[in-house]
């Protein structure tokens, strides 16, 4: 029993991994960048014997920093266990937890289980119950708390969800194109910054 549980814990964290592609905080990138792939999508895989599916939506800011990761992970096999997770930037106050709030419904407190250098992640089981209302929901609006304590209400749109949900995985063609599209940001980002931090060098040197 305690085999199991470690694995499934150590599978939720690695697919929590994927909504922290874009975690790390990036500077303005220049007005013609790569594009950020927008909305829900969903992707399988293997690990060991437990096969991984997760419908996932990951919203980032302007400057390509990701701002909230949302994930539902289903786990089928050696291990079982519906997960849902979302992600946000660190710096936040653990004790009042992530609120999810279904268009103008309840709010549903999210413990945080685990703190990356980059992000945070919370999470609850993942009912059927939480899915349908996914499905008939227009709106998510999720709050964590910043170290100010001030809270930071992000609204995701449910467009699409049932869609992707019950379609289909991505194939695995269209995940390396996605993969790509979010390295080139990525990139490109980077690529900015080195720009302007040598610039603001000479700069300043130049003032010398």
């Amino acid at each position: 029993m305690t085999s199991v549980t470690i694995n499934a814990s150590r599978l939720s964290v690695m697919a929590a991994a994927a909504a922290g592609v874009l975690a790390a905080g990036l500077v303005p990138a220049a007005a013609q960048q790569p594009q950020i792939p927008q909305g829900w999508f969903k992707a399988c895989s293997k690990q060991e014997d437990v096969d991984i599916c997760n419908v996932q939506n990951i919203v980032v800011a302007d400057t390509g920093q990701m701002i909230t990761g949302i994930s539902l992970i289903e786990l089928k096999g050696k291990v079982n266990r519906k997960v849902f997770q979302v992600s946000v930037p660190s710096g936040r106050m653990v004790p009042p937890g992530i609120g999810l709030q279904i268009d103008g419904g309840k709010t549903q407190k999210l413990d945080y289980v685990i703190c990356f250098p980059d992000r945070c992640v919370a999470e609850t089981q993942l009912s059927d119950q939480l899915v349908n209302s996914f499905k008939k929901g227009s709106e998510l609006t999720l709050t964590s708390v910043n170290f100010q304590n001030q809270p930071n209400p992000i609204k995701v749109s449910l467009q699409g969800f049932t869609g992707v949900y019950d379609g289909p995985p991505m194939q695995q063609s269209d995940i390396e194109d996605r993969q790509k599209k979010l390295q080139e940001f990525v990139t490109k980002n980077n690529e900015d910054f080195a720009k302007k931090l040598k610039e603001e060098q000479d700069k300043a040197k130049a003032g010398n």
